[in-house]
């Protein structure tokens, strides 16, 4: 039983936890590396090398599900109950517990009291010494007990989603969404599920295990697609009684408009994984443990631009942005806004309605825009009709997200002074990554109807084929997000993106972006106007 205290996951104390039942108290004490008494959890290693609180807690090594991680060349064990309390040997014997990194086969069995001994003392089951970056923790009788009752239930539960033969998974559908983009989707979920479930014939196959091969259990793949209706308040609800009704495993992919909010609150408070949607404005709470995403999408792009014009060599005195009132453009500019106040900068911010002629952007642009750095949050149609005369002003900013990336519409006048945010790798550099998904989706006659959601769309299918495949059998939905942070880093086939990474207390897998041009008569290629730059 070996560890490295090195990660630390932060989880707020909930009120009145100390009068909560052991298991409760023992899991504060697990995940969060505070005592019964709300002093916090203090670990010795040699070398009078102390940890204390979130990072002496046991999730900062042995991870939220208690399976264990690796840590380098170290590998860190699992600490459930059900590898705890049996013996090593049995471990491989035993259909019932799953294969997972750093299980012990020598071993002998705990029992409370052995196991009390290795958390104070370092000693295992057998008398052996345990690694020392495994700290030395001195509870009182009560905490340890508290403790290995929390460790005994620990992923013990049976795991919704999951039967003898099928893995069962959601993909969720806003009803802001383009119909034509829903189906786009839908077409790459279905056939990668189809694809899958093809190379299982025969039916459940039950795989034995032995010393010299790890045992699986072949099973389908099952999609539910669950399309939300009505207004956000109601999603919650109703996705509640979706799961109700149709139990899985995990959230893959999805797609969403103006707010992805309810589905994020709803995964997390569910405990259900929610795999790299197709989100442009995603939520930024990393402290959340369940919903994964690409990138902070337009946020990302609103930190670009932030920084672009704190570095521009004469500081501007005024901002003006522009943004249609409820579209997704006015989360950015409240973020570059609470960017700039604080650098001395004016922020004027022009909502436009809703709905509206495109050409009322430019009548504003002419009478707001004066001497100011414009930013435009703007989706393609109205930039098509922004006048051909670029307006006296420094420069200007564009959404490549909201824009059309280098398909974006601006008029060629504008090029010259327009920067656009671009939080993707650049197409030349991205080509052979695209190949895979490319031949894919001419290899089953699935139209191309928007290439960077069908393709995060494959991505995030073979990574969830990728990571499974790693579990084997230990489908735990902790277990699942935390294999697809070990996984993301070592992918090679990354689509629109150079690289995907996720560390624990990170969850937005790329990281930065490009400020570029457009160029050419058409306007869709791209001049690099900067470095890759991770704000």
């Amino acid at each position: 039983m070996r560890t490295l205290t090195a990660l630390i996951v932060v989880v707020l104390l909930v009120p009145g936890a100390w009068a909560a039942p052991a298991a409760s108290r023992g899991e504060v004490l697990y995940r969060q590396g505070l005592l019964p008494t709300g002093e916090p959890l203090r670990g010795t290693r040699e070398a009078d090398v102390n940890v204390e609180g979130a990072a002496a807690a046991c999730v900062s090594c042995h991870r939220r599900s208690g399976l264990g991680s690796q840590e380098g060349r170290y590998i860190i064990p699992p600490i459930i109950g059900r590898y705890l309390f049996r013996p090593g040997l049995r471990n491989i014997e035993d259909m019932n517990v799953p294969h997972v990194e750093g299980y012990r086969p020598n071993r002998s069995a705990y029992t409370d009291e052995t196991l009390a001994r290795a958390i104070r003392d370092g000693i295992d089951a057998d008398g052996r010494e345990l690694n020392y970056l495994m700290p030395r923790f001195k509870l009182d009788d009560a905490a340890m007990k508290d403790l290995i009752a929390y460790l005994r239930q620990l992923t013990s539960q049976p795991v919704p989603g999951v039967t003898e033969d099928t893995l069962h998974f959601a993909t969720i559908i806003t009803p802001d969404t383009d119909p034509a983009k829903r189906q786009a989707m839908l077409s790459v979920l279905e056939q990668f599920f189809a694809d899958k479930n093809s190379f299982i014939r025969g039916g459940h196959r039950t795989m034995h295990a032995s010393r010299e091969i790890m045992y699986r259990v072949t099973r389908q793949w099952k999609l539910h697609v669950w399309e939300l209706n009505g207004p956000p308040e109601t999603w919650e609800q109703q996705l509640h009684e979706r799961l109700t009704a149709e139990p899985v495993f995990a959230v893959i992919s999805g797609l969403g408009g103006k707010t992805w909010a309810p589905v994020h609150r709803f995964c997390e408070h569910e405990g259900v994984p929610c795999l790299l949607p197709n989100i442009d404005l995603p939520v930024v709470a990393e402290n959340d443990f369940y919903p994964v995403y690409f990138s902070k999408g337009i946020l990302l792009e609103a930190q670009l631009i932030s920084r672009q014009i704190r570095e521009m060599e004469s500081r501007p005195r005024k901002v003006t942005q522009i943004f249609r009132r409820g579209d997704i453009g006015e989360d950015a500019a409240a973020a570059v806004r609470s960017s700039l106040l604080p650098e001395g900068m004016q922020v004027q911010d022009i909502a436009l309605p809703e709905s509206g002629l495109p050409q009322m952007v430019g009548s504003v642009l002419k009478d707001n825009s004066a001497g100011s750095v414009v930013v435009l949050w703007l989706r393609p149609g109205d930039l098509a009709a922004l006048p051909e005369a670029l307006p006296q002003v420094p420069s200007v900013f564009i959404s490549g997200l909201m824009g059309g990336l280098e398909h974006s519409p601006v008029p060629t006048s504008w090029r010259e002074a327009a920067h656009m945010s671009y939080p993707f790798d650049l197409p030349d550099q991205r080509r052979i990554r695209m190949n895979f998904p490319s031949i894919w989706f001419k290899v089953h006659n699935i139209p191309v109807v928007d290439e960077r959601m069908q393709s995060d769309t494959y991505l995030a299918c073979g990574i969830l084929a990728e990571t499974l495949a790693e579990m084997l059998d230990s489908f735990v939905r902790d277990y699942l997000v935390e294999r697809v942070e070990i996984m993301l880093s070592h992918r090679v086939i990354t689509g629109y993106y150079p690289r995907l990474g996720l560390a624990p207390g990170q969850r937005f897998a790329s990281k930065g972006g490009y400020m570029v041009k457009l160029a050419g008569k058409e306007g869709n290629r791209l001049v690099a106007d900067s470095n890759w730059i991770v704000p």
